[in-house]
């Protein structure tokens, strides 16, 4: 068995997903979420970054986005998820 960890992520996608796309947000800048499910919160992330692969490279059956797609089936959303919930906590407690 290989070790695909990555900077401390369960792998290169989800490291990658979360620097590019939500190092340095608050879970405040996310529309509707509710702290205590954090099932809501990795649907709305990667709901998100499912809808900047289709507005930046067209629709379904475009080449580009089916390979965009295929690299965020790596991605752990729960993993980015429960990182950006604790980060919130850090911020609440150290206000």
């Amino acid at each position: 068995m290989t070790d695909k960890t990555y900077n401390g992520w369960t792998n290169y996608a989800t490291w990658r997903v979360n620097l590019e796309t939500f190092d340095g947000w608050d879970v405040n800048d996310l529309d509707s979420l509710t702290m205590g499910d954090n099932t809501n919160l990795h649907d709305q992330l990667k709901d998100y970054v499912e809808g900047l692969i289709y507005e930046s490279g067209g629709g379904k059956g475009n080449r580009a986005v089916d390979y965009a797609l295929a690299f965020l089936s790596d991605v752990n959303w729960y993993e980015i998820s429960e990182h950006m919930i604790e980060d919130h906590k850090e911020e609440i407690k150290n206000d």
